[in-house]
């Protein structure tokens, strides 16, 4: 049996700051290190559930993914409603042959016209809206989070992808909103704010596992100030 001398130390396998060896709760982060959850971790496993890429369980090492995820087309909440009225008004273009009507006294041929282009522009603009809300909807399948122990990555971008990151150590304040419908839906949207001059303020919006990785960035930059020696100022 090897027993542990009071000055030995190791790595905390949650926040990765340096502890006692013989310590049973990180004094820096407060998790437990007795946990199933901690032995996994140590192993190198990511966890009892590793089914869910998007889940902010696994390693938390700096450099390595603490959590991973990407906006939910909840995003498109207002746009979808907005795509909807132009839909019906588009099927109104091309279904209601307003023509005909007896009050815009128009000829035949008048008539002929102007049901001719009423379909067209019915038509255009129901193609417009699918199309828009299509690229809108690939976006945000296009935007990808990745968060460490020591920074925040992230990627944007359809035709013109941008990879870009967020040093932990910046990270001044951090907020969690969830309205009454995110709370049913399983989402919410994370704020930072931040000394970035690129990104002095940076936004999770609708993700899942919001309040795990409110949680996570909350460790980690507060890990990140002590390990850098960084005091931010009111």
């Amino acid at each position: 049996m090897q027993l542990t001398t009071p000055t030995q130390t190791r790595q905390c396998p949650f926040c990765a700051e340096t502890i006692l060896a013989a310590a049973v709760k990180c004094r820096y982060c407060g998790e437990f290190l007795n946990t199933d959850r901690a032995k996994a971790i140590v192993r190198g496993n990511s966890g009892p559930d590793t089914g869910n890429q998007d889940s902010p369980e696994g390693p938390v090492n700096p450099g390595e993914a603490i959590f991973a995820g990407r906006p939910t087309l909840w995003v498109m909440a207002w746009a979808l409603l907005k795509g909807g009225l132009l839909l019906a008004v588009a099927g109104l273009l091309v279904f209601w042959h307003i023509e005909r009507m007896a009050w815009l006294k128009l000829s035949i041929e008048q008539a002929a016209v102007f049901g001719k282009y009423r379909l067209l522009l019915g038509l255009g603009l129901g193609l417009v809206v699918v199309m828009v809300l299509f690229y809108k909807a690939l976006q945000i399948r296009m935007t990808h989070y990745e968060v460490s122990a020591d920074r925040i990555e992230y990627g944007t971008g359809l035709l013109d992808r941008r990879v870009d990151n967020l040093d932990m150590f910046r990270v001044v304040d951090i907020k969690l909103r969830r309205s009454f419908l995110d709370c049913i839906v399983g989402i919410g949207t994370v704020l930072l704010t931040t000394t970035d001059k690129s990104h002095p303020e940076f936004i999770f919006e609708k993700v899942r596992y919001s309040r795990e990785l409110y949680d996570v960035i909350k460790k980690a930059s507060l890990s990140a100030d002590r390990r850098t020696n960084v005091i931010h100022m009111e």
